[in-house]
């Protein structure tokens, strides 16, 4: 039976219009709308809301609320702010993300795989210099986190020759790719990465990661791209890490404070280079279909979706 879907997000209404066009052509005949437009009787009606980054008072304005549809992938800010009192959270789980990501993971990958950065610099200086080309094949990536996004970069990276590792908190296999766990297979695979990737979801065991002592076990000349949570790398043992040689390059994405401050060091710093938040967004069709696809298995056999655990943040 149809009822009142709510939409919640902190987004202006430019941004948002296309989440809620393409929510509503995903499921044609539903009421969804923002908090705002909604009546008090309609908001007593609703019993799962869409959200992006949403109000904690405008989820408490749900009294009948069942269980909430996240947007993004990534929820560690969401399950901060509702609390252990949260209704169940579904996280977005969308096949396209996954490889827009490991696209990403791919493309930046490949950018410094082939000295980008030391090309880029040498425009600068107007320098005409021709470096030994490395192939893919001598090429050790590490991937820190193997969930969905994970083990989709980790096969793309395979399919175009990279050697590839992956790291996880628990052992897992798979094929083809060299799997570590713990904190030894940790050092393990970080000593030797020529290029280390974060995709790790930001918890209380992931915040501060990648800090002095961990970046120190990197190998010597290697790179970092992080793709997951900017609080996981400590910027501070990062800079000083890349000053020193020690690392040489470091593709940012994610950032401790985002938008990055416009007086913050590594906009400048030739080692670096910034991203504004882009590696894996939103698709606005496939996830209001997926999002379609899980509403439409509540209503069909009342059992409330929740995949993420609360205690853990993810």
């Amino acid at each position: 039976m149809p009822s009142v879907i709510a939409f919640l997000s902190r987004m202006s209404p430019d941004y948002q219009r296309p989440y809620l066009d393409a929510l509503r052509r995903a499921l044609p005949g539903e009421t969804i709308a923002p908090l705002a437009a909604l009546s008090a009787s309609q908001r007593e009606q609703v019993r799962v809301a869409v959200v992006a980054n949403p109000d904690p008072a405008d989820v408490a304005a749900l009294p009948g609320l069942l269980w909430i549809q996240s947007l993004w992938a990534g929820v560690e800010s969401l399950v901060a702010a509702l609390g252990p009192g949260s209704p169940p959270i579904m996280r977005l789980i969308d096949p396209e993300m996954s490889r827009t990501m490991a696209e990403a993971v791919l493309a930046w990958t490949y950018y410094l795989q082939r000295d980008m950065p030391r090309y880029a610099r040498a425009q600068t200086q107007r320098v005409w210099a021709q470096h030994p080309y490395r192939k893919p094949s001598q090429t050790h990536v590490g991937l820190l986190g193997l969930g969905e996004l994970g083990q989709v970069a980790a096969a793309r990276l395979r399919e175009a020759g990279f050697v590839v590792r992956g790291w996880r908190r628990s052992p897992k296999t798979l094929d083809g790719i060299e799997t570590f766990s713990g904190e030894d297979g940790l050092n393990a695979m970080l000593g030797s990465s020529d290029i280390v990737v974060s995709l790790m979801p930001l918890t209380a065991q992931t915040r501060g990661m990648l800090d002095a002592g961990r970046l120190a076990r990197m190998k010597a000349g290697a790179s970092l791209i992080n793709f997951s949570r900017g609080p996981i790398v400590v910027t501070s043992a990062l800079l000083d890490a890349l000053d020193r040689n020690h690392l040489s390059h470091a593709v940012l994405d994610v950032f401790d404070v985002e938008p990055l401050p416009v007086d913050s060091l590594l906009w400048s710093h030739p080692q670096v280079t910034v991203l504004p938040h882009i590696s894996a967004p939103t698709d606005h069709e496939t996830a209001a279909q997926v999002i379609a696809r899980n509403l439409r298995e509540f209503r069909e056999t009342g059992r409330i979706p929740g995949n993420v655990d609360l205690a853990r943040g993810y």
